[in-house]
């Protein structure tokens, strides 16, 4: 089974391009470890789970780095974040081994960044593997024979869908069990994503000293993911938790910078009818979310198949923006009168707006009438498609 992945070319041209440590960021069991080994299989591999391994890289010796390297030329740092200073590390080897090409991993974004930043300013160059797009998924199953991804630069839904494979009933699988490698041998597994939520999730989250209370924070998971696609109060969050309003804050940023969820934030301009502040909520991975709600249920019976497939549109966008360095500022629209778009991507002062409606729907007019330059598409479960090239 062929695994590629929409950042392989990207992550093989570093070294020819850039002499900076390549930094790969994400969630655990993305397929980090998998990627590297594939593109890398002459690398050095060092886990930093391993005790002795660990050791070696606490002492802050160059004369036991260079015993541990020996001839090698390309070395992989497993999981940095469990050092306690890996920035420090990763500076040491970049300072004192110049032949030797670096590669980083770190499960948490946060910890990787707070603690290798000011060290390696300049040294690195960073990198973002999440769970896979809708296109690595065909492509990693052999459903398609090429690995098709989302054009941002001439995003089109026009024409008929035309394959060979019923494209609706892999979307629903994918919106019930998400998109997380392992599922593609482990098909609908809850205990599996369960698992992941409790057992790996939260666990990498507290064991940062992130999060003080787990039970808040897997909590307010939960609130979060009934709340998909709509707009959030922290305050009115804070109430229903019993806690404070800058602790929600800082619980969700730090979900966030776990790669957990995102947040969308509104369009604004001068007009006095635009509503700004309050963002709206999505995960990363559906998968995730509906077992944080205990929900496995198939779409006929449940009602948040509109705020699923929304969630499942822009979270797509938000991967292929990061893999193909599109720099597009990504929000929603919604104004005083109730206008709403979902979802509006911005870039050299154009935009395109995305009406993501899972049965269908129109245009928005009062988007269109404020700015009747931009470009606007509905995506549907019918259409969805052919957005990818």
């Amino acid at each position: 089974m062929d695994r590629n992945r929409q950042i392989d070319k990207s992550i093989q041209n570093h070294f020819g391009k850039y002499k900076q440590v390549l930094t790969l960021i994400g969630p655990r069991q993305v397929g980090k470890t998998t990627l590297l080994k594939r593109v890398f299989p002459d690398s050095l591999y060092l886990v930093m789970d391993i005790n002795p391994i660990r050791s070696i890289f606490e002492s802050f010796d160059v004369a036991q780095y260079r015993s541990l390297f020996k001839d090698s030329k390309l070395i992989v740092l497993d999981e940095l974040q469990l050092l306690t200073d890996p920035g420090r590390v990763a500076k040491l080897i970049y300072d004192n081994f110049p032949d030797i090409k670096l590669i980083i991993t770190g499960s948490a974004s946060l910890d990787i960044k707070n603690r290798t930043t000011e060290s390696l300013a300049g040294r690195k160059i960073e990198y973002y593997l999440l769970p896979l797009t809708f296109g690595e998924y065909l492509f990693q199953t052999g459903t398609v024979k090429e690995l098709k991804k989302i054009d941002l630069n001439n995003l089109n839904i026009n024409g008929i869908v035309a394959e060979v494979f019923d494209v609706n009933a892999q979307l629903t699988e994918k919106l019930i069990w998400g998109n997380y490698p392992a599922l593609i041998d482990l098909k609908a597994d809850e205990r599996y994503l369960d698992n992941l939520v409790n057992s790996t999730i939260l666990k990498d989250i507290l064991e940062l000293k992130a999060i003080e209370n787990k039970t808040l924070a897997l909590n307010l998971l939960k609130l979060l993911a009934f709340q998909i696609g709509s707009l959030v109060s922290y305050a009115e969050i804070a109430q229903k938790l019993m806690t404070d309003h800058r602790t929600i804050r800082k619980y969700i940023e730090i979900f966030e910078k776990a790669y957990i969820i995102f947040r969308l934030y509104p369009l604004t301009s001068n007009s006095r009818d635009v509503i700004v502040k309050a963002p709206k909520i999505y995960f990363y991975d559906l998968g995730i979310r509906n077992s944080l709600i205990n929900n496995f249920n198939d779409l006929a019976v449940r009602n948040d198949s509109g705020f699923l497939f929304e969630n499942f549109i822009i979270s797509e966008i938000i991967k292929t923006n990061l893999y193909e360095f599109a720099k597009y500022d990504l929000y929603y629209f919604r104004d005083r009168n109730g206008y709403e778009v979902d979802l509006v991507l911005s870039k050299n002062n154009k935009l395109t707006a995305l009406e993501i409606k899972y049965t269908g729907g129109s245009l928005n007019k009062g988007f269109a009438n404020r700015y009747p330059e931009a470009k606007s598409f509905v995506v549907t479960k019918d259409n969805f498609w052919l957005m990818y090239k």
